[in-house]
């Protein structure tokens, strides 16, 4: 086979790591192997095209350099929205179906791949295994939407007056771009792509520069099962590509997952340039333990919830608020904390993306201690390890005073849970609603009665009931709270909220006889005077 530059490099990455590559490789006089963009215009152009100096990619399990990913340019951009241009007509003109069908053929393509899929996330991100299992599993279930969506899209048609019908049409918006965040490498990317490309949009995907390797394969699979290459698109690069991507005046869509401060400025920028845009931003996820909650179980998920996927996720706990004292509980948190180990095997707690990450999780433990907080499990030792970026599980109790304490405020983005008792329900409900993320929380109770006032109270948009990740699955969509720091932006980002993002909708109002059934009632215009 003949391999595009950009698959050329996905090949070799797939060989630096002992994965069987059936095109021949040629291997770059580089230790690393760089990852360009992908797409059409990248394949041809000349090797003297200037860009910013390649960023390294590092495994977070040892820090070593993995490979290196190229950093776009505004001109990248616009030679990708160019393409994506030309293609829109011929990918928008098939039927629904037909690119459903494609999609069900990257679902098996990416089934069939699998291992080597996980192995890439576990590589490049730090995952441990069961972990980089369920990016891949939680990824391919939003695919499986998008290609249900034949099933749900349809448009209604309905008599209306006497002779007259309206029918409505969903259309794609046109060309559209999603830019990912580090934590996921598939199953974010899978939010949004998926489901704008049956929608019949053209696609120009960001993969955080972090890491670019899964979903750099992941398009290799894309086309193979016949999404046409000008249809879907990577441009790799930092702040340069995500600006060009903001501004320009083709794009017709934008979605965004990271940080809350650069959420609410790329929704600004993109809106400002004219785009429909829906951003995602952090969190600060509560969690309220009852005094009648079930500790076996509670405890368990209280652990997994802030130091599963080493609490890099926007749905990882970050305060647990005990309803009075409640020593046995925290007993129990603290005893399965410490006993969790370092690595990458399930059930092992895995690395943090990178140096600067291990560095700032760090810092916020050191000031809550400085400040007054009692470390009850600390993590940091892990930090010494020499090899790799590891923080472990720190359980963090602040007193009552402290409760405006950054490390209770600000997004930590790691193993760490701050606690605090309240006085009863009623506290622990102002403390979570004080908090402006609005993303998720949880209660942890045997009572139906307090479950259900909790859930009808809280401030998030995401709650669980003894469940401290509450993810919701396909059918129901993802995303916090509109209008507070997760969200900014109109509609969820899976499932109908972004069917209905990456959509327009065109009514039309028909009469073709002059002599209906039945005489035009007075709310019809047609024809009256």
């Amino acid at each position: 086979k003949n391999l595009s530059s950009s698959l050329r490099a996905v090949a070799i990455t797939r060989a630096a790591f002992g994965i069987e590559s059936t095109p021949p490789l040629v291997i770059m006089a580089d230790t690393a192997p760089l990852l360009p963009s992908f797409g059409p215009w990248r394949d041809g152009q000349a090797a003297g095209v200037k860009r910013p100096a390649p960023l390294d990619v590092e495994c977070p399990a040892d820090g070593k350099i993995i490979a290196r990913v190229e950093m776009g340019t505004a001109a990248d951009v616009d030679a990708a929205v160019k393409v994506a241009k030309e293609a829109l007509p011929t990918w928008s003109g098939m039927t629904m179906k037909a690119r459903a069908t494609i999609m069900i053929k990257f679902h098996n393509l990416v089934t069939q791949h699998s291992e080597e899929l996980v192995g890439l996330i576990m590589k490049e991100h730090g995952k441990n295994r069961k972990e980089a299992e369920g990016d891949l599993a939680k990824g391919l279930e939003t695919v499986e939407w998008a290609f249900s969506m034949p099933q749900v899209a349809q448009g209604r048609i309905l008599p209306v007056s006497g002779g007259i019908y309206c029918h409505d049409m969903r259309e794609p918006v046109g060309v559209v771009t999603c830019i990912a965040p580090c934590n996921f490498p598939f199953m974010v990317p899978m939010w949004t792509v998926p489901i704008a490309l049956v929608s019949g949009n053209t696609v120009i995907l960001k993969p955080s520069e972090k890491v670019p390797m899964t979903m750099a394969r992941a398009a290799e699979l894309f086309i193979q099962a016949g999404v046409p290459r000008g249809a879907f698109q990577m441009v790799n690069g930092g702040r340069e590509v995500v600006e060009a991507l903001c501004d320009h005046k083709e794009i017709a869509a934008l979605t965004f997952v990271g940080s809350s401060s650069v959420a609410e400025l790329v929704h600004q920028r993109a809106t400002a340039a004219g785009k429909k845009a829906l951003c995602l931003g952090g969190a600060k996820n509560h969690l309220v333990a009852a005094p009648d909650c079930d500790i076996e179980m509670a405890s368990s998920d209280i652990v997994v919830s802030f130091s599963g996927c080493s609490g890099q996720r926007c749905m990882a706990a970050a305060i647990l608020l005990t309803i009075g004292d409640q020593p046995k509980l925290l007993e129990k948190v603290c005893a399965k904390a410490k006993a969790l180990g370092r690595g990458q095997e399930g059930g092992q707690v895995g690395p943090v993306i990178d140096k600067a990450a291990q560095e700032r999780i760090v810092r916020h433990i050191n000031a809550a201690e400085r400040d007054g907080a009692t470390v009850l499990v600390d993590g940091r030792s892990w930090a010494e390890e020499k090899s790799g970026h590891w923080v472990g599980p720190t359980v963090l109790q602040f007193p009552p005073e402290m409760k405006d304490h950054p490390a209770m405020r600000e997004e930590i983005f790691g193993p760490v849970i701050c606690v605090r008792t309240v006085k009863d329900a009623q506290e622990a409900l102002e403390v979570e609603r004080a908090d402006p993320h609005g993303n998720a929380a949880c209660i942890y109770t045997q009572s139906g009665e307090t479950a259900d006032w909790f859930a009808r109270n809280f401030g998030a948009a995401m709650i669980g009931v003894n469940i401290g990740v509450p993810v919701p699955r396909e059918p129901f969509s993802f995303g916090g709270l509109e209008g507070s720091r997760s969200k900014f932006g109109e509609h969820d980002i899976t499932g109908e909220g972004a069917m209905n993002f990456f959509t327009k909708v065109r009514k039309v109002t028909t009469r073709w006889t002059s002599k209906p059934n039945a005489a035009p009632d007075l709310a019809s215009f047609a024809g009256v005077m």
